[in-house]
């Protein structure tokens, strides 16, 4: 399982608990992400462990953070000067030692539990956009706010 499935899964569940008024299923969801956020065992990594798989390798630096060699030696080939250049060894230097991922996780969680539990009667239209926008994500494989933590700083 990817992140881009999980972001479909996540958004479509997130729906339909708002749409049946489920109240139980957003507090699972909400607290999933809660603590997938703060212990960064997330779910997609789970699932690749217990069937056994290998995310292929774009999606692989996504969970280790690793570089290939053939990635590596494209970047030295890319970048002439590879002394001066930060990505041609293969690594990075990031604002924050964080995942992006795993900010989002917090975030979309801290929003949910905000607009959901505290103030919904003012609020109502947060987890609806929330959920719609997850499920884009989802769909397209591209989520802006994971690009906006990713400008940001985070890893």
């Amino acid at each position: 399982m990817t992140d881009r499935t999980y972001r479909a899964l996540l958004g479509g569940l997130l729906l339909i608990a708002l749409s049946f008024d489920l109240d139980i299923l957003m507090y699972v969801l909400i607290a999933t992400l809660l603590v997938e956020g703060l212990t960064n065992w997330r779910i997609p990594l789970w699932v690749n462990k217990l069937r056994g798989t290998v995310p292929n390798v774009d999606t692989a630096s996504q969970y280790t953070n690793w570089r290939t060699p053939e990635l590596i030696r494209k970047l030295r080939h890319k970048h002439s000067n590879a002394a001066t250049n930060k990505y041609a060894s293969g690594r990075r230097s990031y604002r924050f030692e964080f995942e992006a991922e795993r900010a989002w996780r917090l975030l979309v969680g801290s929003l949910l539990g905000l607009s959901f539990i505290f103030f919904y009667q003012v609020l109502w239209f947060i987890p609806w956009f929330m959920g719609f926008a997850i499920v884009g994500a989802g769909a397209s494989g591209i989520c802006p706010m994971e690009f906006s933590l990713k400008r940001l700083g985070f890893r």
